[in-house]
Parts: C-alpha cells; structure tokens; sequence
C-alpha cells in the first residue's frame, strides 16, 4: 500500500452541473490530492480549462466525461491523465500525449496512493467511476456523481472518509430508460451507504442548486444534523475547504 503520509484534500470546486453558482461554489467540482510533496487532481471541468497550468497538478483522475468533470482538459494537460477506456473513447480527441488507462477494480499506484476505480451509476452516455484512494492506515472514497455504486460493500470498507454527491438532500434526481438509472441520489441515501460501512465522516461536493442558492447557514446546518442522527460527521464542502486525512 506505499508509505505511510498525510493526505491533505483541497476542494478547488464544489459546484455540480447548474446554472446558479455562488461565492463559497463557484467552480466546477475538482479536487486536489495533496500527498508526498505531489498534487493529485480529480476532475477538471470546462471552468478549469485556463487555470490548469497554475494548479501545476501531477496527475489528474477523470471520473467521467461530462463537460463539467472532463471538459477542461480539451486544451491539453500539463501532466499524466487516468481515465477508463469508455471515458477515454470520449476523449479520444482531446490533444492528451500522456494517457493512462484505468482498469474497473485494478489497484494502481500515483504519487504514494493505491487508487481504485469503481463503476457507479450516474449516466447512460458518459459512464462513470468513483475512486478509492489509499495509503498505509487511511483511506477515503470520492463520487462527485453517483445513483449508486458498483461492489459498493467493497468500495467504502475500512474508509475514514466518504466525499459525494451532493446535488439532492432528500428527494433523488432519478431517472430511468427502460431498466437502466441515472442521475442522482440523495445525501440521505449516502449518509446510509456511511453506516453500513462504518464511516464516520462525510462530505459532500458537486453542489446542486438546492444548496448552492440557499442561505450560508441553513443547508450546512441541515446537513449537519442529518448525519448526527445518523452517527456521522457530515458536511457540505466549499470551494477552497481544505480537510487533512491521517
């Protein structure tokens, strides 16, 4: 599992897909992996295409391929990108000279991490993934869109902390084409997901409109007191929250 080091996340964006944004979410979700003196970015939305460069990631993970998540990557990266073969077939003309594949449930290390792609249901056209990442004694599990996940038991055991969607607190944003799903779930549906797993941390990014036009104070305190109910510290995240996972 590598050595043992401190993972500092940085919450560069917390706003999902919608047209509203505010000052704590005004950029497209993305986080930054600080890890053995390395920067690990997930996702890099169209918002991002011009501020890449001064990120100075070291290497980006795609979850998938929608334009909020991936589209700021069609100018290039300055560094290594990971993506699936679905999300890459995607992506194939994006002027990417450094691509990597991920292989669905293949450990790989970057930077001092073991990180693991798990398929998740949340689109029918751009297929998606949630990661598990992990060091010696810590690990966490990061969904920035999510129904629900694939191998789910597998995916969040033993994990200190569970980063997710948090586009719906009560009512999901489902939708269904014949027997497939796609969409959103709740943050209620996940904070479950956290007490099945043991997981007494929770916070939720990729912000829907619910939480981003809604006052400073209320939602945060809302979601709060969801997750005392449940036994989990929950909160929501903001562009610049920085949270350090030993």
């Amino acid at each position: 599992m590598g050595t043992a080091h401190t993972m500092k996340l940085i919450f560069r964006g917390t706003r999902g897909n919608i047209d509203c944004a505010s000052r704590r979410h005004r950029m497209h979700s993305a986080l930054l992996i600080a890890v053995t003196r390395r920067r690990i970015m997930i996702d890099c939305g169209t918002d991002w295409r011009s501020r890449l460069r001064a990120i100075r990631p070291d290497a980006i993970l795609v979850t998938h391929a929608h334009p909020d998540h991936a589209g700021g990557l069609d100018g290039g990266a300055p560094c290594p990108v990971y993506a699936t073969r679905k999300t890459w077939a995607i992506m194939a003309s994006y002027p990417l000279n450094q691509r990597r594949v991920l292989e669905a449930r293949c450990p790989i290390q970057i930077h001092g991490l073991v990180v693991e792609a798990f398929p998740v249901i949340h689109s029918l056209r751009a297929p998606a993934v949630g990661f598990r990442l992990s060091g010696d004694g810590a690990a966490i599990f990061y969904v920035p869109d999510v129904v629900n996940i694939h191998a789910r038991r597998a995916a969040l055991r033993g994990a200190k902390l569970f980063v997710g969607d948090g586009a719906a607190l009560t009512r999901p944003i489902v939708h269904r084409r014949g027997s497939r799903l796609f969409g959103h779930t709740t943050i209620r549906a996940q904070l479950g997901w956290c007490v099945q797993a043991g997981i007494a941390s929770a916070i939720f990014t990729h912000c829907g409109s619910e939480i981003v036009a809604a006052d400073t104070r209320t939602m945060p305190a809302r979601v709060r007191e969801m997750g005392e109910e449940r036994g989990v510290d929950a909160r929501i995240a903001y562009d610049g929250l920085e949270v350090r996972v030993d």
